[in-house]
Formats: C-alpha cells, structure tokens, sequence
C-alpha cells in the first residue's frame, strides 16, 4: 500500500506529465459518436466467439504471481513488436528476469505510435490494474511495482480478469482430439461466465505436418480415409455434448476439392510414413475441407474458416520456439474462385453450413464481401458472415476499413461483431477498442446526413453488432 501511495505522489508532484493520454472520448471524434457509445456500446456483455484462452489455466484459476506473466507471458502480438524494435530474443521469450523483460516491451511501446498495441496496452493498464501512468521506459519500474502490488491486494486470477470484463462466454480453440473433462468440471463452477470448446480439426488436415501420423494415431485405431471420417464425426459428437455449436478451419487458402479416391490414395500413403508433395497435400485438405462443412451442416454447427495466413515462416524460430511464437504473415494466395466453388456445391448439396468467413488479407475484402452474398439465404440473418477484421488486421486502420468495405456491399445490421482472437486474458478490451471505431464510423455518417438521426434505431443495430447478433448465430442460450 504504501507502495501505491508513493506512486500516486509521484505522479501528483509531477503535475500528471505521468499521466497516460486515454480520455474517456478515446477515438470518439464527434458529439454523436460519444452518445452511441455511452448509452449503447458500453455497458454491453463481451461473447468471445473466438479466442486461444487455455480451458486449463481457467479451471485451475490461480493467482498470477506479476504483471509479465499476465501481459506479457504467451502474448505473441507484444513480441512480434518488441522483434521489429530490434530486441534480443533473451528479453522476449529467453532467460531474462520478468522485471527486465517487462520493462524491455514499455521502453519498446513508449515509441510504437498508431500500432493497436500502443492503445490496447495502456487500456489494459487502466481497465485491470487502476493504473493510468503513461508507459514508457521512464515509468517502467513504476508501473512494474504498482501492478504486482495490485495483483497481491485483489488476488488476481483468471476468473477474475473474465468476469470484470462482463464476459458471458467464451469459445476456446481445441484440437479433436483433445481432452474434454476440463469443460465438465468448469461446467460445475460458480463462474458468471460459461467456457465452450470450438472444434478445430486443423492437425488432422494437414497431412504434410512431421507429426502427423502421431495426430491420427491420438483417435485410435485409424488404417483408412472411411476410418478417420468416422473418427471425426465420433468426436465431435463429443463436443457437442459438453456444448459446442462451433467448429473453426484455417487454411492459408482454399483448396480445389478432390475426387474421395485421390484423398483415400494420400492418407494411405502417408499412414504408411512416406512424405507427399505439395499439390498431394493440398488435395487432401480441399477433400477433408468439403468433407469437414457437409459434417458441420449436418449437425448445425456453425463454421469459422480462416484464410490468408502464411504460417512458420522463420524456420530457425520455428525450430527453436515452436507454433504459435509471432513469425506468421499474410499470404497472397487468391482463392475466391475455389472458395466460391466449395460454397456453391455444398449449397447444391443443401450442405452449406453458417459460415464466418475470416480474411487475413485486406486485398481481398471486396472479392470476399460480394461473393458471401450470393449464398444467404432465411435460414439465419447473415448466413454466410464476412468475419471482423482479424489478426494484423484488428488495427484501427485495419477496423475502420472492414467497415467500409461490409457497409458497402452488405449488411451491417447482420455483422455478428468483434471477437479476441488471443492468449492473453487482458485482452478483452479490444472489444471496446472496436466498438469505440463502429460508434465513431456511424456517429460520422449521422452529423454528415448520410443515414437516419434516429439515435434509439442505430443504437439497437450497435447493440446486436457487440452481442446480441452472435449470440443468436452461434445458437448460444
């Protein structure tokens, strides 16, 4: 306590030059803007449709021993930052102590202007620790005491960080084959808020993976391409048990869908542990990729595709620090003609599942836009979703861009709104962040005189964008 005290003096003696900049108008740019937002966005639940939050580390709901473990630990959005400033990889991911390595990234962030983690992190500062102490390297070891302190007081646990950010679900990313008890036994907690697994069949796609056959082998006995699709189906029938109405598939493109006997000659080879070539892999995955959407069709289970990443680029970090550690891009491929042939035979085949479809590559927003457009249907408002802007995209730029693009060739009404898309429990702000820009985009076009006046009509539509639209397309009581 003491502690604390100090800090707030120092910041009182220095006439607030400590004080961060973050205002409660933070990028709400005109007087329409600020009243959609205090009275609409606000105060609306977080649904995370989408994120890499650990079931594990939720059940288990220790308290976080610093701030590094809590803002930094597994954050792979703050590494890649402190990489591009030219930071050793000892003070990111190596041995150096979480003190140094925490006031590494503040030296780093002091200077990072416009990029989303320069906002995002000192809303995280005010939003869970009380903190509004600008960071930079100057106050770095100020910061550092006064959120361990904060974190001992308050006890600070993962249940905790969800909770305060009036989160009512949140769907985890999960592989098939998976261990599903941990959502039994969160199930019976006392938490305000409910863990749902999405299925991901992502390791058992990728054929060329090393480790593939190890993959397989984690659903038992498994010879031929008849067997692994009942596998498949088996579990997810599993999921959907513990409450899954979610399933996610990432692709750096889509793929021309192969003939079952083609797919069937590739899995048998690669069972047998030889290596396919490329083009032999990606017919495997547009085959198991249709396969997968006529599966999720059948059980109502809404799909979230994820397209346009080039993944493990840096094979010397790969190599060292594994999947999943900030050394993936966005790729070039232009799929749209393959994806507009998965989509087109699955709906002749009244096999087509309620789609988000995610993209990673803003060249593509307007190919991706105008061709969901030509498969909706009653069935559901926005059958087929254009997803938020995601990844190296959910940037202010990023953000106010997707709108544009979805206004202009959709319908913002239907958007099922913003997700996370993170490790980090600190991470839920960014919901704000975006509901922040899609109150100042349709504040804008109001004092323009380019849509209605009527703030209780728009106000509804905000709040469907921030929840109640995907609550309603995932099927989530």
């Amino acid at each position: 306590m003491q502690e604390r005290r100090r800090a707030r003096n120092r910041v009182l003696q220095n006439g607030g030059n400590l004080m961060s900049y973050l205002k409660d108008d933070f990028l709400l740019t005109n007087e329409t803007a600020k009243k959609l937002y205090a009275k609409f966005a606000s105060n609306m639940p977080i649904f995370d449709y989408h994120c890499h939050l650990s079931e594990k580390q939720i059940l288990a709901n220790k308290p976080f021993n610093d701030v590094f473990e809590v803002w930094l630990g597994g954050d792979h959005y703050k590494w890649r930052l402190m990489r591009n400033y030219g930071v050793s990889e000892e003070f990111i991911t190596g041995d150096a102590p979480n003190k140094d390595k925490f006031i590494t990234y503040c030296r780093v962030l002091g200077t990072a202007f416009g990029n989303p983690l320069y906002h995002w992190s000192q809303v995280e500062l005010k939003e869970f620790f009380n903190c509004e102490i600008e960071i930079n390297e100057e106050n770095a070891e100020l910061i550092w005491d006064w959120c361990n302190e904060f974190i001992r007081i308050n006890n600070i646990t993962p249940q905790k960080l969800i909770e305060q950010s009036n989160v009512t679900h949140l769907f985890t990313t999960n592989e098939i084959f998976d261990d599903l008890t941990t959502f039994e036994e969160i199930a019976k907690k006392d938490f305000k808020f409910k863990v749902i697994p999405a299925f991901r069949a992502d390791k058992i796609m990728n054929i060329e993976a090393d480790g593939y056959n190890g993959f397989v082998d984690k659903l038992g006995k498994v010879n031929g391409l008849d067997e692994l699709e009942e596998k498949i189906e088996q579990r997810l029938n599993d999921f959907i048990k513990v409450g899954t109405t979610a399933a996610d598939v990432a692709l750096q493109g889509v793929y021309p869908i192969a003939e079952k006997s083609v797919a069937r000659d590739i899995f048998a080879k690669r069972r047998k542990g030889e290596k396919v070539s490329e083009e032999e892999s990606k017919a495997f995955k547009g085959y198991l990729t249709y396969f997968l959407f006529k599966l999720y069709a059948k059980y109502g289970i809404a799909t979230e595709l994820h397209v346009g990443a080039m993944r493990n680029n840096n094979t010397k970090m790969l190599n060292a620090l594994g999947l999943d550690t900030g050394y993936d891009s966005i790729a070039e491929d232009n799929s749209i003609a393959n994806t507009s042939r998965l989509f087109d035979r699955l709906e002749m085949e009244n096999s087509l599942p309620k789609t988000i479809v995610f993209n990673l590559n803003p060249k593509m927003n307007a190919e991706i836009m105008t061709l969901i457009g030509c498969f909706q249907d009653g069935s559901a408002r926005g059958k087929i979703q254009y997803g938020p802007a995601w990844w190296f995209l959910d940037n202010k730029v990023g953000m106010e861009k997707h709108l544009e693009d979805l206004t202009a060739t959709g319908h913002i009404g239907a958007f099922v709104g913003m997700l996370t898309d993170s490790r980090s429990f600190l991470s839920y702000p960014r919901h704000h962040y975006f509901r922040r820009i899609l109150c100042n985009y349709l504040g804008g076009m109001m004092e323009r005189g380019e849509m209605t006046a009527d703030e209780n009509l728009v106000g509804e539509v905000i709040k469907d964008v921030c929840y109640y639209n995907s609550i309603k397309y995932l099927n989530v009581k």
